[in-house]
């Protein structure tokens, strides 16, 4: 592999699951709408056989709102990982921050705190890690985490338009795919 990436080498990738891996449902609570995205599973391989460690952090508020349990949030995970087909445990770890917005909680973004666990238990340093979203939310967390971060424009929300409005123009680069983002990140593109 030639790699051109003027960082280092990543050694973890923070992924957000709705609108980054899987097409953005509201409320997602059904495994049967799960729809990976372009790309997806492609960038997961590269990433994999680069040796990057892959986690996952996803905002689930519908649990705390009472729209859907827990339970539910778990059988959709259980889906996309069927769906990758990358192996039976692709993600080394999953953080799902079940709160509403307007519930205490110490993991949902942009809380920097499950960056922080990842750190310390796996024994990366911030700058090896990396943040992968569609949302501000995903950038402030790498933000607030002093990791690296990528987002990715799927169409729901206008992420550089998010990132103005947070002060974080300019501060993270933005792709349209996913599979982009990886090779980018890689320095393989």
């Amino acid at each position: 592999m030639n790699r051109t990436a003027p960082w280092p080498h990543p050694k973890a990738f923070i992924l957000d699951r709705d609108g980054t891996l899987i097409s953005h449902v509201p409320y997602l609570h059904d495994p049967d709408k799960i729809v990976l995205l372009p790309g997806v599973r492609d960038g997961l391989l590269q990433a994999v056989s680069a040796g990057v460690k892959l986690f996952l952090h996803t905002n689930q508020s519908g649990v705390g709102r009472g729209y859907f349990t827990l339970e539910a949030v778990h059988a959709c995970n259980r889906r996309l990982v069927e769906l990758l087909d990358i192996g039976p445990a692709p993600f080394a770890r999953i953080c799902i921050a079940s709160e509403a917005p307007d519930q205490s909680s110490r993991h949902r973004k942009p809380s920097p705190v499950f960056a922080e666990e990842v750190t310390r238990e796996f024994g990366f340093r911030r700058e090896e890690l990396w943040y992968l979203g569609d949302r501000g939310s995903d950038l402030k967390t790498a933000h607030a985490a002093g990791t690296n971060g990528a987002g990715i424009a799927t169409g729901l929300d206008d992420l550089t338009a998010e990132l103005a409005e947070a002060g974080l123009a300019g501060a993270y680069p933005i792709f349209s795919r996913f599979d982009l983002a990886v090779k980018h990140i890689l320095g393989t593109s």
